[in-house]
């Protein structure tokens, strides 16, 4: 192993642990600031970072000329999908608890990208990428038994909203892996950065819009307004600078950096550290309560996972 790839291997692993962050962060967000706009409003702080870091690092490609070149239908289509992604994830998360909402979205993603690969481009995984995805699912099914520091609600209610969120994170898994689908084409036609910047940027022009319609003003803007709330606000800030900047824009600039040196299946691997990252952050800063069945559940995920990126990079041709 060369100095190259274990420097590329850590800046993916720290990419994946910010990503981990990010539900442990959302939690934080005064209740005023509803799901959908923390999630459109941290595309809205990561496109600026990125259009910041384009025209400090690579001016050229904020030219007319430059942004004519880039494949725009692709563009379209990944920052749609990670729009959605993003008002999912957050409602998701906020309905079904940190961990399990962090480990339904991304565990279910390699199981969806392999659906999609399948039926979109004829790439059918073998019977060992499936045993291990079976694995993962009945992990994440463990890992249900999860219960919220706030609060319990009556068990009916309490199932309703876990069953409701958990559907919100499966349907955030499925928009992630057709966003990575989409990016990986597009990244092979166009700079990773400049595609990028503009992924991003169009989906909060997708996101913010939709979080209006469904949520109306952030109500703390109302807060604001009149005078009261100051350190909600504050905190808000807080949070989506967090998002925004950190478990956003500079997850995926080391994300980038790091697969110059990683392969696919390599970076991942490695990326199954998010989940890892969010029950840690859900047990220790969140206060939620892990019980022995969730544990198991975690190390059957991992293990399934592991499964699938094993068996996809030994007998999936390359694409």
């Amino acid at each position: 192993m060369t100095l190259d790839s274990r420097r590329g291997m850590g800046l993916v692993l720290v990419a994946a642990m910010l990503w981990g962050s990010t539900g442990t962060a959302q939690s934080f967000a005064p209740v005023g600031l509803s799901s959908a706009w923390v999630g459109a409003l941290r595309l809205l702080v990561a496109g600026g970072f990125f259009v910041a870091w384009l025209a400090g690092t690579q001016p050229q490609a904020l030219s007319r000329a430059a942004l004519a070149r880039l494949p725009w239908r692709d563009v379209a289509g990944a920052a749609a999908c990670m729009g959605l992604y993003n008002l999912c994830f957050f409602a998701g998360v906020r309905e079904a608890g940190v961990a399990l909402g962090t480990a339904l979205a991304i565990g279910s993603a390699p199981v969806w990208a392999g659906l999609m690969q399948w039926g979109l481009m004829g790439r059918r995984p073998p019977a060992r990428w499936w045993l291990g995805a079976m694995i993962a699912v009945v992990g994440v099914g463990l890992m249900g038994d999860i219960e919220p520091a706030s609060a319990e609600p009556p068990f009916l209610e309490g199932w309703r909203l876990a069953f409701g969120g958990a559907l919100l994170c499966l349907l955030a898994g499925a928009s992630y892996a057709a966003y990575a689908l989409i990016a990986k084409r597009m990244t092979a036609r166009a700079a990773p950065a400049p595609v990028t910047t503009a992924v991003f940027v169009g989906a909060a022009l997708v996101a913010l819009p939709a979080a209006g319609l469904l949520d109306g003003l952030p109500s703390l803007a109302h807060a604001a307004a009149s005078g009261g709330h100051g350190s909600a606000l504050g905190v808000a800030g807080l949070v989506l600078a967090w998002l925004g900047v950190v478990s956003t824009g500079l997850a995926y600039l080391l994300f980038n950096h790091g697969l110059r040196a990683v392969s696919g299946a390599s970076a991942v691997a490695l990326a199954l550290a998010e989940p890892v990252t969010a029950v840690m952050l859900a047990v220790t800063l969140v206060g939620e309560t892990l019980s022995s069945t969730v544990w198991v559940g975690l190390v059957m995920v991992l293990a399934g996972l592991m499964m699938v990126i094993r068996a996809e990079s030994r007998g999936l041709p390359a694409a």
